[in-house]
């Protein structure tokens, strides 16, 4: 068996969706674990850019099965739309399947996000509105709807009536919102069901009867380690774990079957929305970041935040994936500047740590400690060969191999599928 695990070593955007397009190329399965529409993975083929919001990233390869699994949350309307663009494109969708277990987000969903975040005023966690986190807390306060509901319509029109009473009568008292009708929802799922139907899958079965066929399985998250519900900068988090013990959960696959786990590091650092980020540069090199590296939010095309590469964050990441390979991409970016400082700790109240707070206090009057590395001039995005890379930058990355100790298998100098120097084989 050969099951493959990719995530996120940062804040989120550090270019899965490439990997993930890459490493789909090889393989029979691409299971989605977790997350919703929230996610912006963006993958360039061709001279051709396709931004996935649910979507597994190896829906560009038409041999490759393409599991939603059970850990995801979605919001079906958003897949078909997304599907339906695809198709425009000339990509064919027909290999999409989503788990039955997969929690289903409604539009009530969607709109209590919105409330939410306008009723938190300046405390608000600068989610992107798709109503992820709504749909989750139902899930684990036993009041979600489950794609497998979908199946008997009876059961499903009774669910929802309990539950949209409910809903409702939040909405409107906590919030002085607008009601949703009961009959056009019921109607608004109707439409769908005929086209939805036929996708869904026992996932966990499936999955497992691949791995254990020696089928090549890829397993994608959405966000990254430090969005993480249990390790990130609490509460700025999302809702779910994009971790590789997140694969287990929600693909339903045990640790025992998960052979390499390639963490993604972007050669400096992003945010989107609120929350401490330590590195972050708010002057024109902040803002030139931002414009060469194109840093706006694929799912919300809000301008990331840009900072330093901060190592600590990536090292944590390493540690608590269980890495097996590091990939590094956007080091392009870097070129032109003369010097490259890499935030290697933190000083909190007079001592240095090299380890990520819990505490957001602490984090927030944390100060950057730098490491400076001279930087290059040249335009790297037609090197295909380590040793043919500048050797001011070919010192950059292995230092972050070596802070982090783990592997780096792969630099990407540009955003096309082939611009990628292999340092070990990725398949």
């Amino acid at each position: 068996m050969a099951g493959y695990v990719v995530v996120g070593s940062q804040w989120g955007d550090e270019g899965k969706g490439k990997i993930v397009d890459l490493l789909g190329t090889h393989m029979d399965m691409v299971v989605r674990f977790q997350g919703g529409n929230n996610a912006g993975h963006t993958v360039v083929v061709n001279g051709k850019t396709v931004i996935l919001h649910l979507l597994p990233s190896g829906i560009l390869n038409k041999d490759a099965l393409c599991v939603i699994g059970p850990g995801v949350v979605v919001n079906p309307f958003v897949l078909f739309e997304e599907m339906d663009k695809l198709a425009d494109m000339g990509f064919d969708c027909s290999n999409v399947r989503i788990s039955d277990r997969a929690h289903l987000l409604m539009p009530y969903h969607k709109y209590i996000d919105e409330l939410e975040e306008i009723d938190a005023g300046a405390g608000k966690i600068g989610t992107t509105k798709n109503g992820i986190g709504p749909c989750y807390a139902d899930k684990y306060n036993r009041i979600g709807l489950r794609v497998c509901d979908l199946k008997d319509p009876q059961v499903f029109r009774e669910r929802l009536k309990t539950i949209l009473e409910k809903k409702n009568r939040q909405i409107v008292k906590l919030y002085n919102g607008k009601p949703f009708d009961y009959d056009e929802m019921v109607a608004q799922f109707e439409a769908i069901r005929p086209r939805l139907l036929p996708m869904i899958i026992d996932a966990v079965d499936k999955v497992n009867k691949a791995l254990d066929d020696g089928k090549n399985v890829l397993f994608e998250g959405a966000q990254a380690n430090m969005l993480d519900i249990n390790y990130g900068t609490y509460p700025y988090v999302t809702s779910s774990s994009p971790t590789a013990a997140g694969v287990c959960t929600g693909a339903g696959v045990s640790p025992k079957k998960l052979d390499r786990i390639i963490g993604i590091a972007k050669a400096y650092s992003t945010r989107v929305g609120e929350g401490p980020f330590i590195t972050e540069l708010h002057d024109e090199t902040g803002e030139q970041l931002r414009k060469t590296g194109n840093e706006y939010g694929a799912t919300t095309g809000r301008p990331r935040r840009t900072g330093w590469l901060d190592l600590p964050v990536v090292k944590q990441a390493v540690t608590i994936n269980g890495m097996t390979d590091l990939a590094v991409t956007k080091i392009d970016i870097l070129s032109g500047y003369d010097t490259l400082p890499v935030c290697i700790g933190y000083e909190i109240d007079g001592k240095v740590f090299d380890t990520v707070p819990a505490s957001i206090s602490d984090y927030e009057k944390a100060k950057p400690v730098y490491k400076e590395f001279p930087g290059w001039k040249e335009d790297i995005s037609e090197v295909r060969r380590f040793e043919d890379l500048p050797i001011e930058c070919q010192n950059y990355v292995r230092f972050i191999e070596e802070y982090c100790g783990v592997r780096i298998c792969l630099v990407s100098v540009g955003p096309e599928r082939s611009c990628n120097i292999i340092l070990n084989e990725l398949i």
